[in-house]
């Protein structure tokens, strides 16, 4: 069964997890994945690491382990910002040599004296490569608030109608932390005609310096009742994140009895917040 089948059968549970830094850590992430095995996701998705997509081995091997030895779906991230089409296409012959068909398409971000694809100026032509390229499946992001490059939620909705048209199987959204952003964006998807399963990007918050970062890299609105928790337990850390944990459930209950089509767990590599968030909706989901 595809990871685009499942999307017709249930509500899909699925991780984010991104590749490590030196030997001893990629030890600790095996020790992760063995725990994340259990919990049996509908697929785990693995970002590129430092370096982006020019760095994209450790991000594949770490993709192929998931599949061979853990017999788990996985996803690649590609970001294409900086990568010519050879370069797409060798990436792609050994995604297919490794047998790795599901892929996150992305324009992903600029790195600081990288040289711009010409090639790749949207994730839409990214898409439309890859689709033309192979048979694989290929998920794209979505941004419930707007992209914070786009002029407005109008065009933001263009670009999200664009990459549907180029053949996208499915969308994971971006995090958020007030689920009627969700709904409002989804009721858009719909009146365009995207019918295109969406997977409801969650983040549980754990500390100070990961809500900041977060606001600075997405622009995600912060809800009252979110903000409360901060002012509580913001200089409490194991506070903070048992909160956010139980913030994150909540979202993630009220989302599922929307009849959300999936719900992705931007786990962080913690095996703590991603058990803790299994055990509360494993009868649920």
């Amino acid at each position: 069964m595809t990871i685009i089948d499942k999307y017709q059968q249930k509500q899909v549970f699925s991780f984010e997890m991104f590749p490590p830094k030196g030997k001893h850590n990629m030890e600790k992430l095996h020790e992760t994945i063995d725990l994340f095995s259990t919990l049996k996701p509908d697929f785990i998705s693995v970002t590129m690491g430092a370096g982006g997509a020019g760095n994209s081995k450790g991000t594949v091997d770490i993709t192929d382990d998931i599949q061979q030895r853990y017999q788990i779906d996985s996803v690649v991230h590609l970001p294409s910002i900086h990568l010519s089409k050879p370069e797409v296409t060798h990436i792609l012959a050994d995604l297919k040599h490794r047998g790795i068909s599901n892929i996150l398409a992305l324009r992903g971000d600029e790195r600081p004296g990288a040289i711009r694809s010409q090639d790749f100026n949207y994730a839409s032509d990214l898409i439309e490569f890859i689709k033309e390229s192979g048979d694989f499946n290929v998920l794209a992001a979505c941004y419930p608030e707007g992209h914070t490059q786009s002029a407005s939620i109008v065009e933001d909705v263009k670009h999200l109608k664009r990459k549907a048209d180029a053949g996208v199987d499915a969308f994971v959204t971006q995090l958020f932390l007030d689920n009627e952003y969700f709904y409002r964006f989804r009721e858009r998807a719909d009146i365009v005609g995207i019918d295109q399963p969406i997977s409801a990007g969650i983040m549980p918050v754990t500390s100070k310096k990961q809500i900041e970062r977060m606001i600075q890299l997405t622009g995600a609105n912060l809800p009252k009742k979110f903000v409360s928790i901060i002012d509580r337990f913001g200089d409490n850390p194991k506070a903070l994140l048992d909160a956010g944990i139980a913030y994150a459930v909540d979202q993630i209950i009220d989302l599922l009895a929307q009849d959300v089509n999936g719900i992705h767990l931007y786990t962080m590599n913690n095996s703590y917040i991603a058990k803790n968030i299994y055990r509360a909706i494993k009868n649920i989901v």
